[in-house]
């Protein structure tokens, strides 16, 4: 009798040693049997919310996830597309589509190897994503994205160029200040402005060219109302600029017209780059 009854104890108390053990492991209930949550740490990081509206990376401009961590707030994402920015980003597009099809013929028979077909495809993509994405537009945030593509684009073209001529890559530099869509610049040129101090200005070559020989470069003029003015003078145009140039801000040249005595008010106004 008295064995058998050692025998339940002995099992009782094998049973809470086990019990005891897996219990350990388990997260503490807390009022309903949820697991109560963990205490907040006021000094950590919390995440920011991008400008595409969550948490995750914003998009790379042919939609896959970027390598790079979430942006900063961009209220241009709640800023109606300007219709001067549509039309100027829809021009963009048309006329890259027509250097594309110009550089086709000019590599057309002609062997390209690695790199020169990975930018070759590059310019391509881009013309592609561009136009896809335009057709989907619909805030400012979304011309900036589209121009920063075209930018791309442009560069892509610029080291197919090179690659064949068996010449090295150009310098990814900002685009030519006076029409973003002649390409990449490939020097800075003195121009003034009418009745403007002499200061200088990213260029591409043709309009290098032209400024030094004393002629007028070739300036990208929209309409403003009755009449025509240089786009710089154009708010209308603030987010297609800003997506060309605004990775460029640091740019000695591009600071040199959005700040101190040599700045043009209209181009420093469209990039946003003025002090307080």
């Amino acid at each position: 009798m008295f064995g058998g009854l050692f025998t339940l104890m002995f099992i009782f108390v094998m049973i809470s040693v086990v019990l005891s053990v897996t219990r350990a492991g388990r997260p503490r209930l807390g009022d309903g049997g949820i697991p109560p949550r963990p205490p907040i740490n006021p000094y950590q990081q919390r995440p920011q919310i991008t400008q595409w509206g969550g948490y995750a990376q914003p998009p790379t401009p042919y939609g896959q996830p970027a390598s790079f961590g979430a942006q900063p707030f961009d209220p241009s994402a709640h800023q109606p597309m300007s219709q001067g920015s549509r039309q100027a980003i829809d021009r963009d597009i048309t006329s890259f589509g027509e250097e594309l099809r110009d550089l086709d013929l000019e590599v057309v028979g002609m062997p390209l190897d690695d790199a020169a077909q990975a930018d070759y495809t590059k310019a391509l993509d881009s013309y592609d994503g561009a136009k896809q994405q335009l057709s989907t537009a619909s805030s400012n945030a979304d011309v900036k994205r589209i121009a920063q593509i075209m930018e791309e684009g442009r560069y892509a073209v610029a080291c197919v160029k090179a690659r064949v001529k068996g010449e090295p890559v150009p310098e990814h530099r900002a685009p030519c200040f006076f029409d973003p869509s002649h390409g990449v610049s490939v020097a800075n040129v003195s121009w003034a402005p009418p009745g403007g101090a002499p200061r200088e200005v990213p260029a591409c070559a043709a309009d290098a060219q032209r400024v030094r020989t004393g002629n007028d470069p070739s300036i990208r003029m929209v309409n403003a109302g009755q009449r025509q003015v240089p786009y710089w003078e154009d708010q209308q145009h603030a987010a297609w600029a800003q997506g060309y140039y605004g990775r460029y801000g640091a740019d000695p040249a591009l600071r040199s017209i959005t700040h101190g005595a040599l700045m043009i008010g209209g181009f420093s106004l469209l990039m946003g780059l003025l002090d307080d």
